[in-house]
């Protein structure tokens, strides 16, 4: 008899307690691999793909997709052994029909940029989970019958397209509202069209303005959406920040990038250059790569500088982090900076990848604004922002030039420094960018 595994949400680092379900990878009855990636979450931090620990026959899936669920709830159920295979399948389990028991959960850093391996068997006839309803015959979906009679709004909703489920989703229509016409009061893509024809019906005379007002458009707080607000919130609360700022005429620096890229090889970003004038600075003003431990009444002034930066993507701002950044010079920095924006901008980046931060690096300038005054990334210290850099009137040894010009903001814990501290960074900072020999001289 083949041995029923439960694999539930597994805890995927860094304080994270629930994920989302975003898209499921495999089906009831699917023959699936160990270490085979079977659905798709979203945390917090990221979106992630979680692998199986068990090879075998998928008898049961908990959760719809866009339903939110604990770390430790049950995930898939999976019939482990070769007795739950049908022959010429066997091999796919990657499992051998003795008995042993399943190899662990092999790590999340593994390469799942393969194709994941779907095979359709017939449902192992042991009873684990709640019944899934048999598939529509094609012609069924495409006559849909009359009404049968309404489905009682308790228990599982009887949907099995996912695709009529993000039908529904995106049209903002509930299905436990729905009487499915299809066999035993199925929901079927008809029924779904239906409902959000009735929903684009010209609507009725128009309420009072202040009704209006009152049923305005609700957005859930959740996601990452709802972590950046909790960040946010919690710096705020309780970082006492201040804000200076500075122009400095970026002509040389630009110069330095131009005359560093004409000579072959990978190129140098404007924002690596930066990165690396940072670093600089930290060693100078070690201050600032700092955090405040509350419970102990303590400044703790970290021996590595891991360098935040902002990034905007399709799921909202993101800060990866480039580990041990005071190490690397701007040809690595511009690679890890090209490697983690990738990452983001497709939804891979791990959790890790996000966190543990000391300092962020904000440039702004790319949405086409000169200056801000950025919020602390809780629990680092400071975070230094950058504006565009433009053409702008400057006086230049005596002569009034056009000249590239940059805001630079620098926002601060007052509790780990005093505005001399910061303002020596900014200047320091402002000094490199003004004149890179000046980097070159504290290397």
């Amino acid at each position: 008899m083949p041995q029923v595994m439960e694999f539930k949400l597994p805890d995927l680092g860094e304080g994270l307690t629930e994920a989302e379900i975003v898209r499921w990878l495999v089906a009831v009855g699917d023959v699936v691999a160990i270490d085979q990636p079977v659905v798709e979450v979203e945390t917090a931090k990221a979106m992630v793909e979680v692998p199986c620990p068990y090879g075998g026959v998928v008898t049961a899936r908990f959760g719809e997709e866009g339903e939110e669920l604990p770390v430790g709830a049950p995930l898939i159920t999976v019939a482990v052994g070769a007795q739950s295979v049908p022959a010429g399948a066997a091999e796919a389990t990657e499992t051998e029909g003795s008995g042993e028991a399943p190899r662990p959960l092999i790590g999340y850093g593994s390469d799942h940029s393969r194709p994941a391996r779907r095979r359709r068997v017939r449902p192992v006839t042991a009873a684990v989970s709640a019944p899934v309803a048999a598939p529509v015959p094609a012609a069924v979906v495409a006559a849909p019958v009359a009404p049968a009679a309404p489905v009682a709004p308790a228990g599982p909703v009887p949907v099995i397209s996912p695709l009529v489920r993000k039908l529904a989703k995106d049209g903002g229509v509930d299905l436990r509202a729905l009487h499915g016409s299809g066999p035993e009061g199925l929901i079927l893509r008809a029924d779904v069209e239906a409902a959000l024809a009735a929903l684009r019906a010209p609507a009725p005379a128009p309420a009072p303005a202040a009704a209006v007002a009152a049923q305005g458009e609700r957005i859930p707080l959740k996601g990452l959406r709802g972590a950046v607000a909790e960040k946010l919130s919690r710096s705020r609360s309780e970082i006492p920040d201040a804000t200076c700022w500075v122009d400095a005429d970026a002509t040389e620096l630009m110069a330095a990038r131009a005359a560093m890229n004409a000579v072959g090889g990978p190129k140098i970003s404007v924002l690596a250059l930066l990165a690396r004038i940072c670093t600089a600075a930290l060693a100078k003003y070690p201050e600032l790569n700092s955090t405040v431990d509350l419970a102990a009444k303590e400044i703790v002034r970290l021996p590595s500088v891991h360098l935040g930066f902002a990034a905007q993507t399709e799921r909202g701002l993101v800060v990866p982090v480039v580990r041990d950044a005071q190490g690397r010079n701007p040809e690595s920095l511009s690679a890890e900076f090209a490697r983690l924006t990738e990452l983001a901008r497709s939804g891979k980046l791990a959790p890790a990848d996000l966190t543990g931060g000391t300092f962020t690096l904000n440039n702004y300038g790319v949405f086409g604004v000169d200056g801000s005054t950025p919020i602390i990334n809780h629990p680092e210290a400071a975070m230094l922002g950058v504006g565009r850099i433009i053409d702008k009137p400057w006086v230049h040894q005596g002569q009034l030039a056009v000249r590239k010009v940059v805001q630079l903001s620098l926002t601060f814990d007052h509790r780990v420094c005093d505005g001399g501290t910061a303002g020596g960074f900014l200047r320091y900072v402002a000094d490199c960018v003004e004149s890179p020999a000046v980097l070159l001289r504290s290397l």
